[in-house]
Order: C-alpha cells, then structure tokens, then sequence
C-alpha cells in the first residue's frame, strides 16, 4: 500500500482549516476538583498574577460571584470611575434597542433602579406592581389633592419621571422588531 506524500495544505485555498491537525486535540479539564468537564474558563489565581485557574463555566461563575470591581475605592473615586467608562463605553450604548448591552447581570439598570427607589419597590418587582405603586404615590403627592404644597409637587414630578423611565424600560423588553 502506497502512502500519499503531499499533504492536503497545497495551493490555495486550503482544503481543510487553519487550526485543524492530524493529532489528538489536548482538552484541559477544569481546575475544580472532581469536575471533569473542559476547563476554558481563565480566572486569576490571585491579583497581578499570571497564573492562572482553568474552570468550566459553571466553576468560573461560581469564582465570580462574590467580585466586586469597585473593592477597595471610596465613593467618589468609584463615582469618577464609573463616570470615566460610561464616557468611554458610548459606543455600545448603540446597541441597547437590540437588548443585549446593559446591565451585567441583565436585570435592571442604574436609572430603573433609582425610579424604584423613589416609588419604594424592590429590585424584582414586576411592572404591574409599579402601575399600582405609581398610582399610590401620585394619589399621595397630587397638586390638585394638595394645593400649595412645594414638597409634595415635586414628590409628584419625581413619582411620573420614575413611571416614565420604568414604562419605556417595559416597552423595550417587550418591543419585537419588525
């Protein structure tokens, strides 16, 4: 039996990938102990080090959990560092109609939960709960119910903006392109 002396990497184009080999690929498997899924998950084994672990990604969430990106920095140098990468960032603002840039963890963002906090609801509430927290708030804080009252009309314009950003937050959930 004769063996083919050339290989299938002759000419252009390339008949096969540019990865692909002929051996065995190595798999690494996940650091965890007992785990035996593949370990593609790099994580830090400990700060400015270039050792690394290699999770799967259920042992690389479980690593992450407890992170915190702001550890260590006061208020106000975590305000300016927040500040400087939204200012950074802009260019994935243009992707939040298609509904995949947000918030990390995909839940709210920091405007829908400061609107939540001026109608006193938790971070899961769902938006029937606001419709009936909004009306409470503004039966409450109504000019017409309490005429001459400053504090209470502004309670008022800060009740309807909150509505207003939880309202266009809902219409963008459930928005379905064309």
């Amino acid at each position: 039996m004769r063996r083919p002396t050339r290989s299938n990497d002759w000419g252009f184009p390339r008949w096969r990938g540019y990865e692909a080999e002929r051996a065995a690929t190595q798999v690494r498997l996940c650091d965890r102990h007992g785990c035996d899924a593949p370990g593609n998950c790099p994580a830090p084994k400990s700060p400015n080090s270039p050792e690394r672990w290699y999770f799967c990604e259920t042992h690389a969430a479980e690593y992450n959990k407890g992170w915190d990106y702001f550890a260590g920095l006061s208020a106000e140098e975590a305000a300016q560092r927040e500040a400087d990468e939204r200012r950074d960032a802009g260019g994935f603002a243009e992707s939040k109609h298609n509904a995949w840039a947000g918030p990390g963890d995909g839940s709210r963002s920091r405007d829908e939960m400061r609107a939540l906090d001026v109608l006193e609801l938790e971070a899961d509430a769902d938006f029937e709960a606001v419709k009936l927290a909004w009306r409470r708030h503004a039966k409450a804080n109504h000019p017409d119910l309490r005429p001459g009252d400053a504090d209470a009309a502004e309670r008022f314009r800060q009740g309807q903006a909150a509505y207003d950003v939880l309202r266009a937050a809902e219409e963008r959930r459930h928005w379905k392109p064309a």
